[in-house]
């Protein structure tokens, strides 16, 4: 397959701002980035971009910023995060991301440990939470806030990202040549990025990515999905991470115009608005959309319901007819045709309408959410990536599996290792190697170049890729018997009752699982069934007819598992598991050690020793 909108791109060095500059002279879009100022959208052309990035740039290395410097961003997605970012690259220099919902002292390490000299910031919120971290880092010379106000005074160190455009202005005045000087310079294997993996266990660590494992993902990517130039794009998910700062870069260099959401919170508003043609998500919010969807059809009461239930089985034998590459018979067509008019165009409207495919990645989506999804007319790629080697592979829309993380893209091998069935990368994707831990990096890349993910699973005739489980997390019972928890996860959280659910059990009896319900579904649920939902929170965990309708909701969501699999008991939580406490990633991946931990004794008692 020919990426058109790369036609040429083969000639240009090999560098991120040199695809991303290319695009935008070559299309000028008047949207090329796109954001919401109070309630009206502001637009950039993509000449204006790049005017933008070079003031920056001259701004920074005003500053002393040079080639191999590290420069941090704590900032939600705006588009001076991928203005400052452009600019860093500009100079040779070095990006480090850091999630706003980052540790304090995760922060601090970050800091310290790439050696980062300048620190950006989108506003006094962000600083304020972690101040006292930030400001005990002794290497950091200057602090540049993105909202002008935010500048605190009394800080001989802090100034705004408007003063660095400002220098940057003056400066290419002087020298309007400098700035072109320094892209030349930029090589493919030069250092891009030191993205830290959020880790589930243990202290954060740097992963170094260079130019080259960017522009390959770029190049195979834009091979092998369908982005037209004319597309649209909304970004929602943090751009701190893997998975949307490499996907930006995609879309840029296709030429696709890019909005920016600044949080979940105005998601719903923002897909209304922009009426993205594609876009990435995670599960979590096709779950959550999904269950909206559901108890808003059941509720609707008489024949709507009916209709709403009637269109969910035909959509569900559609699909499974679709998923088995079998012909459809001339009456189910006819019956998807009017479940979709009547139906499924209200779930189309609700994602703006436009959307030709979504992409989701960083952890399982469920069968049923996928089926439900695509029968509505929404198709839902399942991509697969990691911090250490960008994005691996995805479905296609025109052959996709249910349930797999699709094929690799053009330059990338994937192979499952014959001892252990674990998932193995080999490609220009393929990081450097981890910051200041060459002993780390060598348990991870072996001498063939292929890095080992951590994921089991296995390879299908068709070359599509199917995860079974991380390696790590698959726990034994005490019969010896090996279970996979993200699968029995990823069914449990089909359930509409369910909000978040780990599933536990290493070294006991038996399989359980700790669940936060979701209370609204739960309480309407409890009161369509003549039993009262008054109560507090912890008073519901321990209702026994509360614990026993989760419960049953548990066995009939995993009856497809083995016996041993099945959840055999529950264990009700009034709150979430959260960053917060410790008991997730910022990347929202349960940190499983913590979590046996805390919650020992509730694990016992349904568990068994």
């Amino acid at each position: 397959m020919i990426a058109e909108n790369l036609a040429g791109f083969e000639d240009l060095p090999q560098t991120i701002p040199h695809f991303c500059f290319e695009a935008w002279r070559r299309h000028n879009k008047p949207d090329a980035l796109s954001h919401k100022v109070k309630d009206a959208w502001e637009h950039f052309s993509g000449e204006a971009v790049i005017e933008k990035i070079k003031r920056i740039a001259l701004g920074l290395a005003d500053l002393g910023v040079k080639a191999g410097d590290r420069v941090a961003i704590i900032s939600e997605n705006r588009p001076e995060w991928s203005l400052t970012d452009l600019a860093i690259l500009s100079l040779r220099a070095v990006n480090v991301p850091i999630y706003t919902t980052q540790a304090v002292e995760q922060i601090r390490y970050i800091l310290e440990d790439s050696g980062a000299k300048i620190l950006c910031i989108s506003g006094k919120k962000i600083f304020t939470h972690a101040e006292d971290a930030i400001l005990s880092v002794e290497q950091l010379e200057k602090l540049i806030f993105f909202d002008t106000e935010a500048v605190p005074a009394d800080n001989n160190k802090a100034l705004s990202l408007a003063e660095i455009e400002k220098r940057g202005l003056e400066l290419e005045k002087i020298d309007a040549q400098s700035f072109e000087n320094n892209l030349e310079q930029i090589e493919a294997n030069d250092l891009a990025t030191i993205i830290y993996t959020s880790g589930t266990t243990g202290e954060p660590k740097g992963v170094l990515l260079t130019h080259e494992n960017f522009t390959s993902n770029i190049v195979g990517i834009s091979k092998g999905l369908p982005i037209l130039k004319t597309d649209c794009s909304l970004a929602v998910l943090p751009l701190s991470h893997i998975f949307e700062r490499t996907v930006f870069y995609v879309l840029c260099a296709n030429g696709v115009s890019i909005h920016y959401c600044a949080s979940f919170d105005q998601l719903a508003a923002c897909l209304s608005e922009v009426r993205p043609t594609i876009m990435t998500a995670v599960p979590r919010l096709f779950e959550q959309v999904y269950h909206k969807i559901v108890k808003k059809g059941k509720a609707a009461g008489g024949w709507k319901t009916s209709l709403f239930e009637w269109a969910l089985e035909v959509g569900q034998e559609y699909w499974e007819a679709k998923d088995k590459r079998e012909s459809v018979s001339t009456v189910l067509a006819m019956k998807h045709s009017v479940a979709s008019r009547l139906v499924f165009s209200k779930w189309r409207m609700g994602v703006g309408g436009n959307i030709r495919f979504f992409v989701s990645g960083g952890a399982p989506l469920s069968k049923k959410l996928t089926n439900a999804f695509w029968t509505a007319g929404i198709p839902i790629l399942q991509g697969y990536g990691m911090t250490e080697a960008c994005i691996v592979s995805a479905n296609r829309p025109d052959n996709s599996k249910v349930g797999s993380i699709g094929t690799p893209f053009e330059g990338i091998e994937m192979k499952i290792a014959e001892s252990d069935g674990e998932i193995l990368v080999r490609g220009k994707n393929v990081m450097r190697g981890y910051l200041n831990k060459p002993e780390e990096t060598a348990k991870v890349i072996d001498d063939e170049g292929f890095y080992h993910t951590g994921d089991v699973g296995y390879k299908d005739a068709d070359g599509h890729f199917f995860i079974t489980d991380r390696k790590k997390d698959l726990f034994k019972l005490s019969n010896g018997k090996y279970v996979a928890p993200q699968q029995v996860e990823s069914l449990l959280k089909q359930s509409p009752l369910v909000s978040q659910a780990v599933v536990v059990g290493s070294g006991r009896k038996q399989v359980g699982a700790l669940i936060v319900p979701d209370w609204e579904t739960l309480k309407q649920t409890l009161k369509e069934e003549g039993i009262s939902a008054e109560g507090t929170r912890e008073e519901l965990c321990e209702n026994p007819y509360v614990v026993k309708r989760v419960q049953r909701d548990a066995g009939e969501f995993t009856r497809e598992m083995n016996d041993y699999e099945r959840v055999k008991k529950v264990y009700l939580l009034p709150r979430e598991f959260s960053i917060d406490k410790g008991e997730m990633t910022p990347t929202l991946k349960i940190k499983r050690g913590v979590i046996d931990e805390k919650y020992e004794e509730a694990i016992e008692e349904i568990c068994g020793s």
